[in-house]
């Protein structure tokens, strides 16, 4: 990891200073750096030797930053990683157009690998991703949408990269396409269960330990499954006062729906649906040779659902 991140800083130089201040100041801003964990750990799983699992992870967290830019211009964030967001420090325009080198560069990065089966891959994901992004906009203040829709916007939005991060594992290892599969399939799995977490936290953490503010979900209007699964078990009024909350994109009553949420188990059940992924994720990856590597993805699938940050 410590070779990635020097990888990364390398890769972030720029002549514009501003895009080396924002770049480096998100960059730098803490982060579990999982994405780029899952490349090297999916290609030493297979016995890689090379060098290009470095350079796919960074590009991998380049992807994964600039996202986070984007995202938290639509969606007004002043607070990330216990940090000032980029945009809240910078202003929108310069996190946008950071966010398009972030981009950019990662292509860069990705030809330099000269295998058209990354190239494929990872610009598939970023397609998918920006996908998700506009799903996830649709979705806004609308508590009709049904949890296959909300399953559908995780899919696309956080669990397209994870599953992009194994896949290159497997293919500059050159493993066959059953074993490539296989570790696609767990990384989707674990990314939904990663995000199915957040989901959780965003209503029951702490956001000194989370890093943002609880019940920013609620205010941007995001109709994640514990508001789903509350609004389907409440009582009419209490369906109701979640339904204008989601609507209105307000917190104002952000105890008493977190009542509600409680009393109708909906993040036991947000969390049940969380560990059956990380589940499917260790059971897809039951082909892969025993050692170290195989044990650090399953160990890392059940930290996806028992992390409380």
């Amino acid at each position: 990891m410590a070779e990635i991140d020097a990888v990364i800083r390398d890769r972030l130089h720029s002549e514009v200073a501003l895009v080396r201040q924002v770049a480096e100041y998100i960059v730098s801003s803490g982060g579990k750096r999982l994405r780029p964990a899952l490349v090297v750990l999916a290609a030493k799983s297979l016995g890689y030797q090379g060098r290009h699992h470095h350079e796919l992870a960074a590009v991998v967290e380049f992807i994964h930053t600039a996202t986070l830019l984007h995202d938290d211009v639509v969606d007004d964030s002043a607070l990330r990683r216990g940090h000032d967001t980029a945009n809240a420090l910078f202003g929108n325009a310069a996190s946008v157009l950071v966010g398009d080198f972030l981009y950019s560069r990662a292509f860069q990065m990705m030809v330099g690998v000269q295998d058209m089966r990354v190239m494929e891959i990872l610009s598939d994901a970023t397609n998918v991703i920006a996908e998700g992004e506009v799903l996830q906009l649709m979705n806004c203040n609308d508590p009709d949408i049904s949890v296959n829709d909300y399953l559908k916007v995780i899919r696309f939005k956080t669990a397209k990269l994870f599953e992009a991060a194994t896949q290159l594992g497997a293919v500059i290892s050159k493993a066959p396409p059953e074993i490539e599969q296989a570790l696609a399939t767990y990384g989707m799995h674990l990314g939904t269960a990663f995000q199915l977490i957040d989901d959780v936290l965003d209503y029951s953490g702490d956001s000194g330990q989370t890093g943002k503010n609880v019940g920013d979900d609620l205010a941007e209007g995001k109709p994640t499954l514990p508001l789903l699964h509350a609004m389907s078990h409440g009582t009419e009024d209490q369906a109701q006062l979640i339904r204008a909350a989601i609507e209105n994109g307000n917190a104002d009553h952000f105890q008493a729906i977190l009542d509600i949420i409680r009393a109708t188990g909906a993040l036991d059940h947000t969390r049940r649906q969380a560990e059956a992924e990380a589940r499917t994720a260790q059971a897809a990856i039951s082909v892969l040779p025993d050692g170290e590597y195989k044990q650090a993805l399953i160990e890392l699938s059940a930290f996806a659902v028992s992390r409380d940050h």
